[in-house]
């Protein structure tokens, strides 16, 4: 083959090369959020999940105008009848009936998840912070850093949740609201700060770090520019998972009678436990309503966290 045939075969390849990449120039590329919420859009699973996660948020931000009467009133149209062994059904005014002292019971429901709300929101926001700050030294620094702060992790990790919660809100001098979020936040830790130290570390080893530091950037920059926001992803889907535990053991805590003390707030795992319970044969429903609420807005959370997991990580995609 002639030097004159070689040299027009090489002006074609690379008049091809060019064509594509304007090609796949023109298309554009598709970032990994933008991936994944086309994925979501198209899940039944996570658009389940996130109608009821914005049914549960709508609900406990307009309360007071949803709500039709205030949760702490009593009326004398529900006390006039009330006994121990009559608690008013359903009415047209009252359309879940009473409870025990004579409140709207729809009310105190609906009030109720503005507290679940709030207890959820802040136990997983002071876990997930002290979580991302433990697992990013163990991930960042190594060595006797990393080796304390795992097994501290791992002696946590192997209580059960619950039972943790229960031990640190029972070491309290007087069980509160504010007892119960810290003894909820910090049974979630361990699991951030673990699940952010294994994606540091496999991070370590990466192209792209491994050529910053090649081009002398410092370990500091490494860290907080390129491991650190490259292996939040799985911490945040993990967030969207826990809300739903910590939903959970927060209505747990409060149904041991070691929540917040005070009858007339409104949160589902005290009606759970103090009203559904004492007076579960005189009107069942006082039981049934604050249960299916919990377990609806935590299989809402659930739903929605798993859908973001299998959308986000590649390893889990059916």
């Amino acid at each position: 083959m002639s030097e004159r045939s070689i040299g027009l075969l090489g002006e074609r390849k690379k008049a091809r090369l060019e064509e594509l990449a304007r090609a796949s120039a023109d298309k554009g590329g598709v970032s990994l959020v933008r991936d994944a919420a086309r994925r979501l859009r198209r899940n039944p699973v996570a658009i389940v999940g996130a109608i009821i996660v914005g049914l549960f948020v709508l609900v406990a931000a307009f309360a007071p105008l949803i709500a039709p009467h205030d949760p702490v009133q009593r009326f004398d149209e529900l006390t006039r009848n009330l006994t121990v062994d009559n608690i008013p059904g359903a009415s047209s005014e009252f359309p879940l009936g009473s409870d025990p002292l004579g409140r709207d019971f729809l009310s105190r429901l609906i009030y109720g998840s503005r507290q679940t709300l709030f207890v959820g929101v802040l136990a997983t926001l002071i876990g997930l912070a002290f979580g991302v700050v433990f697992g990013a030294l163990a991930g960042a620094c190594g060595g006797w850093i990393d080796v304390i702060l795992m097994r501290l992790t791992d002696v946590m990790l192997a209580l059960p949740s619950l039972l943790l919660a229960i031990t640190l809100v029972a070491m309290a001098s007087k069980s509160s609201q504010w007892t119960v979020i810290f003894a909820v936040a910090i049974v979630n830790v361990p699991i951030f700060a673990r699940l952010l130290r294994g994606s540091m570390l496999a991070q370590r080893e990466s192209d792209h770090v491994l050529a910053a530091r090649a081009l002398g950037v410092k370990e500091r920059n490494i860290v907080l520019r390129h491991m650190l926001p490259n292996s939040l992803t799985a911490v945040v889907v993990q967030a969207t998972l826990t809300f739903a535990v910590a939903i959970l053991d927060a209505a747990a805590l409060s149904f041991l009678g070691l929540g917040d003390p005070d009858i007339n707030r409104a949160e589902w795992g005290l009606m759970l436990g103090v009203d559904g319970q004492r007076y579960f044969e005189v009107r069942p429903e006082l039981a049934y309503y604050p249960a299916l609420a919990i377990i609806v807005v935590a299989l809402g959370f659930t739903l929605l966290g798993e859908a973001m997991r299998e959308a986000i990580d590649p390893k889990n995609r059916r």
